[in-house]
């Protein structure tokens, strides 16, 4: 069994899954919607015994669950994840990671600041993070023990990116599915392009299609505003999903991203469009979690489809300036880990300060009105303050003198040192 590292019964657990442990096959039955993300955290809650506390981080490259729980009940995230989620319980053992505590916080901060991304130093997930501690709050799964969390991790990871070059030369998914096209087509001014979906990710897809001198480019959204909206920044057509098989012919490259629960383009769409096209050979770069092309699609002759594992060289490629200042990165993310423990210490031992102030307080109320009721009954003011002061310290010094007393009869020198320290009595 895993213990916290701090002594209390509630620790803060990480676990999940990401592109290093889980292939997407597997990923795509895990992740979760923005839109299913409420239900599912309320449900965690209200079936995993102990737990008081939950976020759920969920991209393409991971799904992570945030929780605050007795480390004893463990197990019962494992068997919750994968019953909710279908998925063996086995198969989920094998591929997901546990975090605890600091490690906890040091790992979402190296997640926040893009030190653990399939892109190292991507800038999107720390927007990820905010938004699922966001949606975690109006859920209402989400308690000091998180927000302290999620306060930490968004300051730190702001940190790393502006104190050091991690996200100096913009990589990210979309840069590299643009390059990748790039390499493919060798002037991107004689080809056309079509975007699914108007997200984030489009955004900056369209954003480097742009850059590279793209020699049309369409965007198609379940919502046709959208689309409309995304496709005037760029001079692009707007269209909906549902014209994208009867339009998908007209062009070269098509990069998908649209936050489906299930394909939007099949293989039949994608045959016929290469009919039309007489084998002129279509670019597709799938980086949607669930996929949004029918993975079939990539038996079809003159049809280049790639997921977004199939990135991960090109990326490499385009991080290695990125790595010296992920060293320095490192050190600050073990800073911020470090500065969660001890914050998260101070707000626990914030009930003892209020006791102690409180009885310290209590004594003094009580020594002040024996004090007045002397001073009324008409006795000597002096002797009256004499008495109080002489009091007053008795009472604050008396507990400190016993632990004192019985620390040198018990030989515990390490307290007698620490409270000559507390004390200034050196």
């Amino acid at each position: 069994m895993i213990q916290s590292d701090l002594d209390y019964p509630m620790a803060i657990l990480a676990y999940g899954v990401n592109y290093r442990t889980a292939p997407i096959e597997v990923r795509e039955r895990i992740a979760f919607t923005e839109e299913s993300l409420p239900a599912a955290l309320t449900h965690a809650r209200d079936n995993i015994e102990s737990l008081s506390e939950a976020a759920i981080l969920s991209t393409c490259n991971r799904t992570e669950l945030y929780l605050s729980l007795d480390p004893a009940h463990e197990p019962e995230v494992t068997r919750w994840l994968s019953t909710y989620r279908e998925i063996a319980q086995s198969e989920l053992e094998s591929m997901a990671y546990s975090h605890w505590d600091q490690d906890a916080a040091f790992h979402l901060i190296r997640v926040a600041a893009g030190l653990d991304s399939q892109v190292l130093g991507e800038p999107q997930i720390m927007g990820q993070v905010k938004t699922a501690y966001d949606l975690a709050r109006a859920a209402g799964t989400l308690g000091p023990e998180l927000n302290l969390l999620s306060q930490v991790t968004l300051s730190t990871a702001k940190r790393v990116r502006t104190d050091t070059d991690i996200g100096r030369n913009p990589v990210s998914v979309a840069y590299a599915a643009v390059t990748m096209a790039k390499q493919i087509f060798s002037d991107l001014k004689t080809n056309k392009a079509l975007l699914l979906g108007a997200g984030d990710t489009i955004q900056r897809v369209a954003e480097h299609l742009t850059a590279n001198g793209i020699g049309g480019l369409a965007i198609a959204n379940r919502t046709l505003a959208n689309a409309e909206s995304l496709a005037a920044r760029f001079d692009a057509l707007p269209m909906q999903l549902t014209d994208v098989a009867a339009q998908l012919h007209n062009y070269d490259i098509v990069i998908a991203s649209t936050g489906s629960s299930l394909p939007v383009v099949g293989k039949g769409a994608v045959e016929a469009a290469i009919k039309q096209r007489r084998h002129k050979p279509i670019f597709i770069v799938d980086i949607a979690v669930p996929r949004d092309i029918e993975p079939e699609v990539a038996e079809l002759p003159d049809v280049y489809l790639y997921t977004i594992d199939d990135l991960t060289e090109i990326i490499e490629e385009n991080v290695k300036q990125r790595r010296c200042a992920a060293e320095s990165a490192e050190t600050l993310v073990a800073d911020g880990a470090r500065h969660y423990i001890r914050e998260r210490r101070a707000h626990h031992g914030q009930a003892l300060l209020r006791a102690f102030r409180d009885n310290a307080d209590a004594i003094h109320q009580a020594e002040l009105d024996k004090a007045l009721r002397d001073l009324a009954s008409g006795a000597a003011p002096e002797a009256v303050m004499a008495n109080f002061g002489r009091t007053l310290t008795n009472k604050l010094i008396h507990s400190p003198t016993i632990a004192i007393r019985n620390a040198s009869a018990e030989g515990h020198s390490d307290l007698l040192e620490y409270l000559k320290t507390l004390y200034r009595l050196d």
